[in-house]
């Protein structure tokens, strides 16, 4: 189970990480840093395989493609921004991620924008005299 293989690696990194903490800062960081990237390009695979299957079912329901594209793309930003948002608190620099949050939060606002434009005029369509 893949689950257990990153439990494994993750508590393993924990460990590491406690033991060069104190002798080592700067190396524990590192080593939290690349392996929550190698994390992160491990599960890359299975996000694509998310992805894919989001596609076949708005083909199926025949949804229109770029809003479903727009959704996903919006999801990659929020997991993005956490990503990076989390390394940063790792870091000690919480006023930098806090930055990284709200700019990952307007970029979200901005791209969701068309989507509920279309939904607003959906339903004022569906309002009788209008």
């Amino acid at each position: 189970m893949e689950i257990l293989q990153i439990a494994s690696i993750v508590l393993v990194t924990v460990l590491l990480t406690l033991l060069l903490q104190e002798q080592q800062p700067v190396y524990a960081f590192l080593l939290v840093l690349f392996v929550g990237c190698g994390l992160f390009l491990f599960l890359a695979g299975r996000m694509a395989e998310i992805i894919f299957m989001i596609k076949k079912l708005a083909a199926r329901a025949e949804i229109e493609f770029v809003y479903v594209e727009t959704i996903l793309k919006i999801i990659g930003v929020a997991y993005i921004a956490e990503f990076a948002s989390q390394m940063t608190r790792d870091a000690g620099q919480e006023a930098l991620a806090t930055k990284m949050e709200l700019a990952g939060k307007v970029i979200i606002l901005s791209m969701a924008v068309p989507i509920m434009t279309l939904l607003i005029e959906t339903i004022l369509a569906m309002l009788p005299g209008t």
